[in-house]
């Protein structure tokens, strides 16, 4: 299953911060049985408890932080901060608010060493459009229907059975725990099924042993889930991203 521990951040400490949870809550939410270090925040000279980096956010003047998962080629919603990108590119993942960026990265499957690049000085961007969560889950419908469809005449069955299985159980209600309480429930639906889409694409992708997939196959393979996986991303941003409107 994918982690995406600055989604977690986006969204947890937004809600703290307009006030929608406790900081108890968020705190706890976000470290479970990890320990975070946060290094580069303002005012700091060394990595800090991320339950420090989180009280700070308020004394900063944050607000809100928005999820990206930048990809190559696409890093839309990353600020135009020196060793920003390359860092994000390689994690596949930031939090971003409007005055700090945060990029995670996982040392171990116990420690996460997060790192701050503060957006002082650097022109405001404008918020990327919010995704629309019923748009966004019809698009992950088609792209799944399609990409079946699809698989299916490459014979994917036969590189991994799995596969197969696993799209046709999308069908069954699944969704993502450990998000605030107020979070929208299609947010949560969305964000359960590109989850597990994410194991589809994993598994569809990696090549089975004895040469099952030759050079053409996988080029044919890779260009049918090339659809699912941008609607992939594109659902878990809009779930992590999605706030209550006032």
């Amino acid at each position: 299953m994918h982690d995406f521990p600055a989604g977690r951040f986006a969204v947890w400490a937004t809600a703290w911060l307009a006030g929608r949870t406790s900081y108890d809550e968020a705190f706890d939410a976000l470290l479970g049985d990890t320990a975070h270090r946060v290094a580069g925040l303002p005012g700091t000279d060394e990595a800090v408890p991320l339950g420090w980096a989180l009280t700070a956010l308020r004394g900063l003047g944050e607000r809100r932080f928005r999820l990206t998962l930048p990809v190559p080629g696409d890093v839309r919603g990353l600020p135009p901060v020196p060793g920003l990108a390359p860092l994000a590119l390689d994690s596949g993942q930031a939090a971003v608010g409007e005055r700090l960026a945060l990029v995670p990265e996982p040392l171990g499957p116990e420690v996460v060493q997060w790192t701050a690049f503060s957006l002082d000085g650097v022109p405001p961007m404008a918020p990327p459009p919010e995704g629309n969560l019923r748009a966004v889950s019809g698009s992950l419908d088609l792209a799944v229907g399609d990409t079946a469809r699809a698989l299916a005449g490459l014979d994917v069955a036969r590189w991994n059975p799995e596969v197969p299985a696993l799209l046709a159980g999308l069908a069954r209600t699944t969704a993502a725990p450990g998000l605030p309480a107020d979070h929208d429930p299609l947010a949560l639906s969305v964000l359960g099924r590109a989850q597990r889409l994410a194991k589809v694409l994993d598994l569809a992708m990696a090549d089975a042993p004895g040469a099952a997939v030759n050079h053409v196959q996988a080029a044919a393979r890779d260009g049918a889930l090339r659809p699912l996986a941008h609607a992939v991303r594109e659902a878990t941003v809009a779930a992590f991203n999605w706030v209550p409107r006032d």
